[in-house]
This record gives structure tokens, sequence and C-alpha cells, in this order.
């Protein structure tokens, strides 16, 4: 499952999310919250696994199946899905539509040519899609999100990782989201302020501090993505 298959399947269903763009926006949740109530599910707006599921059981009743519902690996919750389609904005090349986006929540650090942004981008692309998440107290150091929601022992498409960055007693740290990991020890990391852009990086496993979870949103099954070694830098220091 993802956005795009919720897009097409509660369009099916009569339930309009004003386009099927893979964007899990305020007009999408719109049409989730409409879908939960008519299937008197528990409303939160949020497709995660008994959604999906009764949105597949909504169209074998209606004998509408317009999207897919063979399972396609891990499902790329929707703060994921926000920034990976952010992924190539550079703090210089692309400052103007970066610096619009990272206020697009109404909030920012600044400048992101002169500011470490990853807390930022991190805080806009869940602000964005799940609104009603608490966040951490100053978001934008990156060591704060170890407060973040709830922890994880196993990683999960998505989860929260913070890392040291300098020294592992100090201050200074990265935040990101789980992309994946290969078999070389590095974590494939979705984030912002990696080689001054949202890229996916490659960080050591020593590094890492923690993952966390957003508290409102149902939390998935557990599970590692494996990934090739090859088509991602290796990050030691994010400044």
């Amino acid at each position: 499952m993802n956005t795009r298959e919720v897009q097409a399947a509660l369009l099916s269903l009569g339930f309009d999310p004003k386009g099927v763009d893979g964007f899990a926006g305020v007009k999408t949740r719109n049409a989730v919250t409409a879908f939960q109530r008519s299937a008197g599910l528990h409303v939160d707006g949020l497709a995660g696994p008994d959604t999906w599921e009764a949105l597949k059981r909504a169209l074998v009743v209606a004998r509408k199946p317009p999207v897919s519902i063979v399972p396609r690996g891990p499902v790329a919750p929707p703060w994921y899905e926000e920034l990976l389609r952010r992924k190539g904005l550079h703090e210089v090349k692309s400052r103007s539509a970066l610096m619009a986006w990272l206020r697009a929540d109404g909030k920012t650090l600044g400048d992101p040519a002169k500011l470490p942004w990853c807390g930022d981008a991190i805080q806009t692309c869940l602000a964005l899609t799940l609104p009603d998440e608490p966040q951490p107290v100053n978001p934008y150091l990156a060591r704060n999100w170890l407060k973040f929601g709830v922890g994880l022992d196993e990683p999960a498409l998505g989860c929260i990782l913070v890392f040291w960055r300098g020294s592992k007693t100090g201050t200074s740290g990265h935040v990101g989201l789980y992309a994946g990991e290969d078999a070389q020890g590095y974590l494939h990391v979705l984030g912002g302020n990696q080689s001054d852009a949202i890229t996916i990086a490659r960080l050591d496993k020593a590094r890492l501090l923690g993952m966390r979870w957003p508290a409102t949103y149902p939390k998935q099954t557990t599970s590692r993505v494996l990934l090739s070694a090859s088509g991602a830098p290796v990050s030691t220091n994010e400044a």
C-alpha cells in the first residue's frame, strides 16, 4: 500500500481525496476520515493498516478493484512520502523552494544555508502530515527527537533516527528517517542537511542514539529494509 493506492481506493468508493497524487495532505485526510466514519472505524484521518484492510474489503463488496491489493513490501508512512517528494532540494541551488517548503507548516528555523536544518526538515514533514502529533520542545535540535513519540527496538520504514555528531556525549546531532540498511553496517537515511540537501545518505550504525515512532500513528510491524550498499554516499558529519 502507498498513498496513491489509498487515494485511488477512496475515490472509487466515493470518498474524493481531490487527486491521486501520492500527497497525504488535508484533503486526503478528510476523505480518510469520512470513510472511517462510514465504516465504523476509529476516526483519526490516518490510513493505517486497519483502514487499509477496511478499504480492501469495501472494494471487494463494491466490486470495484481499482488498485493492486497485493502487498508490495513495507508501507511508507505519510511523513516519509512527504519528505521523499522533496528529495533533491538544495540549500543553495534550490534555496527558494526549500525555504518555502520549510515554512509550509507556519514555522521554520531560518535560512538553511546558514543554519543546521535537519530537525527543521523532520519537523516540517511531520507537521504537514500529522498535525496533531506532539512535537519535541525545540525540534530544530536533533537530539531533542529522542523525546519524540515512542521508542522502537527494531526499525520500521520511516521511523525517526537520531544520531550523535562530533561526540557521542556532546550536544550536536543529526536526525532523519529510516529508508533501510545494508550489510556493511550502514543505515540509509532520508533527511535534510545531508550534503546540503534532502537526500538519502548512509550513516554508520555506531552513531545511532535512538529510534522513535509517532505516538498518534498506528505502529507498523517493525521490519528491516535491506538495501544495496551502492548508490548512496557515506556521511560522517552533517554540519
